[in-house]
């Protein structure tokens, strides 16, 4: 293997790492988030027949590091599912930088506009 194959196996390993992580630490937070909210709120009746969404200071940035401030389990919940969307967000961070570094200014390129699609997604509305 040369060096530049082990350098791209280890960026490879990296990106993988960073998934992983990302993954596991989102459903790390969900769960301890599930347990919360069922230990307070699991004995609650459900009405099956009307569909209810996050309460509305759930569907915030601020509003949902509030909740987790708190220990509510649904703020906790929020967060976990947050960490789960910024994973891939994370790994196209993380591949734009390996290839700066690599010099693949091809590769550079289209990751820079995956990673400002991504961000007009998240952010444009």
């Amino acid at each position: 293997m040369t060096g530049r194959d082990s350098r791209e196996a280890a960026f490879d390993r990296t990106l993988g790492h960073v998934l992983r992580a990302g993954v596991l630490l989102a459903a790390a937070i969900v769960a301890v988030g599930a347990v919360v909210y069922l230990s307070r709120r699991g004995m609650d009746p459900v009405d099956y027949q009307v569909f209810r969404g996050a309460p509305p200071e759930f569907r915030s940035v601020r509003g949902i590091l509030t909740g987790v401030q708190s220990m509510s389990g649904r703020g906790l919940i929020q967060l976990g599912l947050l960490f789960l969307v910024a994973t891939p967000v994370a790994r196209v961070v993380f591949s734009v930088a390996g290839f700066i570094r690599q010099r693949d200014w091809l590769y550079v390129a289209i990751s820079t506009t995956v990673l400002m699609l991504l961000a007009a997604s998240l952010f444009g509305g």
